[in-house]
């Protein structure tokens, strides 16, 4: 095999790859909170060929020799966490974060985070006690445990008149006819310090990456530290998705893909000459 086939073989995988990349975005666009993914790539192999003696004539600029590729692959794939535009909704249980920070849940015993913040009351089935007051338990979409301050879920009494967040998420709930509030709960707001440690999870949650740990993501004591970032009641956080620019990437990478399979066609062609030429 040549060097031109192992070259567009190369890339005709990377480029895959990034289109795969490209689709899940575009596919998210309208997603709450989600964060738009990009690739990096870098060349798989280069190295110099040597020419012979020959080639060197009077007046030649460059020294002897060419450099040779053998296509780019792809090292990354990295989260853009840039801020999406606020869409308002009206629901006080809809939250969006300014600056910032993500949203703790728990999924299955484990800590993941979010920006998504389209939660809902469902029944706190977690109470055992017959004789306990009944409560409600804030969740998200698929019925994680929104968490508190404390490292538990946010759970309101079910008789609440009114339930509202304020701006650094505490969790106001109203009983009976008092005209008074009292804080139930403080959602649970970490800001990664570096969000490479994170790694995008199904059900567009983030999760901790091999060997990274809370403290190194969101420092030490992120989980009682109120961050800068506050909190808009009855708005979503749309996606940051830029729908015409993944549209233009996706164009690029189908021209990319098209010229190597040409080249890898060609080469074919060639090999084939070769194969059957006759002495």
């Amino acid at each position: 095999m040549n060097n031109s086939m192992i070259s567009a073989l190369v890339s005709m995988t990377s480029m895959q790859q990034r289109l795969d990349v490209i689709a899940n975005n575009v596919a998210n666009v309208d997603t709450v909170g989600y964060k738009s993914k990009q690739a990096s790539f870098e060349d798989v192999l280069t190295g110099v060929q040597q020419q012979g003696s020959t080639l060197s004539r009077e007046g030649r600029a460059t020294p002897l020799g060419y450099n040779m590729g053998f296509g780019v692959q792809m090292t990354s794939v990295t989260q853009n966490m840039a801020q999406g535009e606020l869409n308002e909704t009206g629901s006080p249980t809809d939250l969006a974060i300014e600056g910032n920070a993500l949203f703790a849940v728990e999924v299955d015993g484990q800590k993941a985070w979010t920006r998504a913040g389209n939660f809902h009351f469902v029944p706190d089935e977690s109470v055992q006690d017959p004789n306990a007051a009944p409560r409600m338990r804030l969740v998200t979409t698929e019925g994680y445990s929104v968490l508190g301050r404390n490292g538990q879920p946010i759970t309101t009494p079910a008789n609440a008149t009114a339930v509202a967040f304020d701006a650094n998420g505490n969790v106001l709930v109203r009983l009976g006819d008092s005209p008074d509030a009292t804080v139930a709960g403080q959602l649970q707001l970490v800001e990664p310090i570096r969000p490479e440690g994170l790694a995008a999870s199904s059900n567009n949650l983030f999760s901790l990456v091999s060997g990274a740990t809370e403290d190194l993501v969101f420092g030490q004591n992120a989980a009682t530290t109120v961050p800068e970032a506050t909190i808009r009641a009855g708005y979503l956080e749309t996606s940051n998705v830029d729908l015409t620019s993944e549209m233009t990437k996706m164009l690029e990478v189908q021209r990319t893909y098209q010229l190597a399979a040409r080249a890898l066609s060609s080469s074919d062609t060639m090999m084939n000459l070769a194969n059957n030429m006759r002495a």
